[in-house]
């Protein structure tokens, strides 16, 4: 019988050679959810009704012969910052939880629904995708799987419980401050930021629902339990099988492990030359070069960016409630004062503060472009400073901390490492690194020259191979 934590690739070759239906495969995945949900709290509706009939109708039509698409008949759920068909799409935020069930699917929704897969439940996220944590007023807290006292984290961290704890072989995410790649680092799976613009952004909330607009910075990516499934996902998404899997050996990764301006935990660093010792060992040249643009130098303009994609979305009340207080927030950080400050400044800056902050921007990509030219495939780099933390929601993003080794430091400092791929617009991808101390999973990162997807999933799989990839938690 096929297992709860097969492969997604296992569960398609099962059901190709129908030794399990669609629908029992299905069943099982929602038993399990049923099972676990009081514990995890990471699937936060269901549509059954339309799931089973979509899985019948996939084995009619495979006991009838007839072709059938990559994903069919595999269940999914699908993170609640995206437009699904019979279901309503939120992002946590209450005025947004009476929307119609009978929109359409978002544009990487329905090229898995049209790829076979049946999609049966969505994840829970944060309060309009806004934190690296992932509860809200609608549908509570979601648990990570190997410590329900600490976060997932966010935005999509019911997708990273559910594939953790094997509720769902596949999930799709979003990123625009490491929402793909922090609960695939807290979470023990793996998760693709792809290069920016690359997959569409249409059917995603934010920015405010039927805006069908592309923000910048934002991307929507694939999340699985290991490489080989989330390349088939991205495959999916992207509409081709991209390059075969290639030889690694002779590749050269720069390592970027250490930064004056981002604190970082001593069993991540470890974690980061973990995975760095498993890249040589399959014959790559690894070093120490570091990227030519340094933490001080990326966070400003990246932080402006983002704050102002983030402010466009904001209710008009609370956008010009900002706006007023602009002279003293000014004044507040000009004391060495923030309390959210800087963050009511970028919501509200001007077009010409933007693009001064591209300005910035595009020099530090022609930068690392150059770093790439000189021979180097990727960087592998930690995701986040700490491995998974204690569920926190009090205050504000703007107003908690978090503890690094000893030390509390402002809680935007989970921003740093993700900074880079992000701002310049970069894929990455997050692959595990084992297990710190603590038996919380912790990953790295690699990140490569625009559209080098297909080289980052050869390499996070030599890390996969060495390391062994991802652990089960004891649920």
């Amino acid at each position: 019988m096929t297992g709860i934590y097969a492969t997604a690739r296992q569960m398609l070759s099962d059901l190709a050679a129908k030794k399990i239906s669609a629908r029992e495969l299905l069943d099982l995945h929602v038993a399990r959810n049923d099972a676990l949900h009081g514990k995890l709290n990471a699937v936060i509706e269901k549509d059954l009704d339309h799931a089973r009939a979509a899985a019948k109708s996939i084995d009619d039509a495979r006991a009838h012969g007839a072709a059938l698409g990559a994903l069919a008949g595999l269940p999914m759920t699908i993170k609640d910052g995206f437009d699904v068909f019979g279901m309503p799409a939120t992002s946590g935020a209450k005025g947004f939880h009476g929307r119609r069930k009978d929109c359409n699917d978002a544009d990487v929704v329905a090229a898995a629904r049209k790829a076979g897969a049946v999609i049966w439940g969505k994840t829970n996220v944060p309060y309009m995708l806004g934190d690296i944590q992932s509860y809200n007023e609608i549908y509570g807290t979601t648990n990570n799987p190997y410590d329900v006292t600490k976060t997932p984290g966010g935005s999509s961290g019911g997708a990273a419980a559910a594939l953790a704890a094997g509720i769902t072989p596949l999930e799709i995410g979003s990123d625009i401050g490491g929402s793909l790649r922090h609960p695939a680092n807290f979470c023990g799976v793996v998760s693709l930021k792809p290069t920016w613009g690359v997959l569409s952004l249409r059917g995603h909330i934010p920015p405010a629902p039927d805006a069908f607009v592309e923000t910048d910075l934002g991307v929507v990516g694939p999340m699985a339990r290991n490489v080989g499934d989330l390349r088939l996902l991205w495959n999916v998404l992207r509409g081709n099988d991209g390059a075969a899997e290639a030889p690694v050996k002779g590749s050269r990764i720069a390592v970027w492990d250490q930064d004056d301006a981002w604190p970082l935990a001593e069993e991540v660093q470890s974690a980061v030359r973990r995975a760095a010792s498993a890249l040589s060992r399959q014959g790559m040249t690894i070093g120490n070069a570091r990227p030519p643009v340094s933490g001080a130098d990326l966070m400003p303009p990246y932080t402006q960016t983002l704050a102002a994609v983030l402010g466009s979305g904001l209710p008009d009340d609370v956008y010009n409630a900002f706006a007023a207080t602009n002279a003293q927030d000014r004044e507040a950080l000009a004391r060495g004062e923030d309390g959210g400050a800087a963050f009511r400044l970028s919501s509200t800056a001007s077009y010409r503060d933007i693009l001064r902050a591209g300005v910035v921007r595009q020099q530090q990509k022609d930068k690392i472009n150059a770093f790439f030219d000189e021979g180097h495939d990727a960087i592998i780099m930690p995701i986040t400073p700490v491995t998974a933390f204690a569920h926190n929601q009090e205050g504000s993003f703007a107003s908690r901390s978090i503890e690094i080794d000893g030390k509390v430091m402002p809680y935007n400092n989970l921003l740093n490492w993700i900074s880079l791929a992000t701002s310049l617009h970069l894929p990455a991808l997050a692959v595990q690194a084992g297990r710190a101390g603590n038996g919380m999973p912790v990953g790295v990162q690699l990140v490569g020259r625009a559209h080098s997807e297909d080289r980052l999933f050869d390499l996070a799989a030599a890390i996969e191979q060495e390391l062994g990839g991802f652990e089960a938690p004891a649920l």
